[in-house]
């Protein structure tokens, strides 16, 4: 059989950015020096990782990077950042990630910015291990999109390919004439509000409005609320600290879900774009409506009983927390009331803007979807009318839109079949978990949402799951991360013949 995919560019590309992962792995290596713990955990896959991607970057003859090739290498890209993830909690070798199903599972979490951790002891790993997982989020934010991005434009081939499969696009509209400075501009907006939550976070310290605040946890967290990632060094997520916190950490959560290109306009003064963005009126008025919705829901609870304060700020911050996919917890939100959980799960599949570090079906296609419906209900009593469905004022063709069906389609396809393979895996080996427990856990894990309700809440572990569940939860993650096209193109045998 002769292979139409030249897999060794793919590889090759693929050995390109793991030879620069030690950029990111001296982070906490650097915190590991300075506490006095263990450096063997950072320093072998700093030099592994340089090696072999040094050995696969020879690979190739050619630099040729086509359609196929750009989608095995978004694939392989997630998968061995995520394998490599995993080595420093192995050799670590501490708590429940010394085994490596569970260090695979934190790993892939981390790097598709998904948040579910199995971590039940959080005082048993050091600072430098968490700091890795935070590291992790951070660089599968949009990290090493841009990087990645940025090293091909550099190399001369098709940045803006991968650019079009990471984000499922036909039409990149390039901000800068040269995508590597398209890459630039992503990641000074990117690396600014990371920097400005620390500074905003520290600042608060300063003030004594958050004394249980440190610089470290500044850091953390600011990596992990602008990647809308979710993994926090405290057990009790966001609700280790006070409520000035909570309130700071909203705003950043909702921005690292609102479209970087958008943000970028917006720092150049215009403004108009906000007005003109379908989109960004339908994701504020999504946050909006959920967050009235569930304020009602609890202050007609009998328990938990809140003030009027805290009822519209941990309402607000889980509303923004599961939308964005974020999956910070500001209170133990699986003590809420059916009805208040209902939403919150609803709120799991709807995601942020594209063009941003969220997850899920996102909300770009929710709009569509809903405008097509609309379209499709007024054809059907004026069959002779032609109406397309139009975004900011611009028609969308009627490709895109089956292609949004079916995207949204499949979606909910592979979240019933996880459902039904983890309720019967945990049936299988007796553990306890219900439907509502199983459907939460998939739809976090496959949307890159993090806590789920049950078993895995927002202040509990999904390290009670069975192995073979969390190795299925391991590829939804990489799956939904990558938009599911990419993983299933990989299956499909023409991709590799016709």
């Amino acid at each position: 059989m002769t292979l139409r995919v030249d897999w060794r560019v793919s590889v090759g590309l693929v050995g390109t950015i793991l030879k620069w992962l030690w950029v990111p792995l001296s982070m906490p290596l650097a915190v590991a020096l300075y506490d006095g713990t263990p450096l063997l955990p950072f320093l072998i896959p700093m030099a592994g990782t340089a090696a072999v991607g040094a050995g696969l970057e020879r690979l190739p003859e050619t630099r040729e990077l086509r359609a196929r090739e750009a989608f095995l290498m978004v694939a392989l890209t997630w998968l061995s950042i995520a394998l490599v993830g995993t080595v420093p909690f192995l050799l670590a070798g501490n708590g429940v990630l010394a085994a490596p199903v569970n260090a695979l599972f934190e790993s892939m979490s981390g790097i598709t910015t998904t948040g579910a951790t199995v971590i039940v002891d959080f005082g048993a790993h050091s600072r430098a291990i968490h700091l890795w997982r935070s590291t992790l989020q951070w660089l599968g934010g949009l990290g090493i999109l841009v990087l990645a991005t940025a090293l091909l434009s550099q190399l001369s081939v098709g940045g803006a390919q991968l650019m079009e499969t990471e984000t499922q696009t036909q039409d990149f509209n390039k901000l800068t004439p040269r995508i590597s400075e398209t890459a630039a501009v992503l990641w000074k907006l990117y690396v600014g509000l990371t920097g400005l939550m620390i500074v905003v976070l520290v600042g608060l310290r300063l003030v004594g409005l958050a004394p249980e605040m440190t610089v470290f946890d500044a850091v953390a967290h600011a990596f992990t609320a602008v990647s809308t990632s979710g993994f926090s060094p405290r057990g009790d997520s966001i609700a280790a600290f006070s409520p000035a916190v909570q309130w700071a950490v909203i705003p950043f959560m909702a921005l690292g879900a609102t479209s970087f290109m958008l943000l970028y306009f917006v720092l150049q003064g215009d403004f108009s774009r906000l007005r003109q963005s379908d989109e960004f009126r339908f994701y504020l008025t999504v946050l909006g409506v959920f967050t009235v919705g569930i304020a009602a829901v609890l202050l007609t609870s009998a328990s938990p009983v809140f003030t009027a304060e805290e009822t519209l700020r941990h309402s607000l911050f889980q509303v923004v927390s599961i939308v964005t996919t974020t999956g910070y917890a500001s209170v133990d939100f699986d003590l809420w009331s059916p009805a208040a959980k209902h939403l919150l799960f609803v709120g799991m599949f709807i995601g942020g803007m594209a063009g941003s570090t969220t997850c899920s079906i996102k909300a770009l296609r929710w709009l569509v979807v809903l405008k097509a419906f609309r379209r499709d209900l007024f054809v059907a009593t004026t069959p002779s009318a032609i109406r397309p469905v139009r975004l900011s004022g611009r028609a969308v063709d009627e490709e895109t839109v089956r292609d949004i069906y079916a995207y949204t389609l499949v979606s909910l396809v592979f979240f019933i079949l996880g459902t039904v393979f983890v309720v019967v895996d945990a049936s299988r080996v007796q553990v306890a978990v219900t439907e509502f427990e199983a459907m939460s856990a998939v739809a976090a894990t496959f949307f890159n949402v993090g806590p789920a309700f049950g078993i895995a809440g927002p202040l509990a572990s999904y390290e009670p799951f069975p192995t073979s569940t969390k190795l299925v939860m391991v590829f939804l993650m990489w799956m939904g991360r990558i938009e599911i096209i990419p993983v299933l193109v990989l299956l499909t045998p023409s991709f590799w013949r016709s």
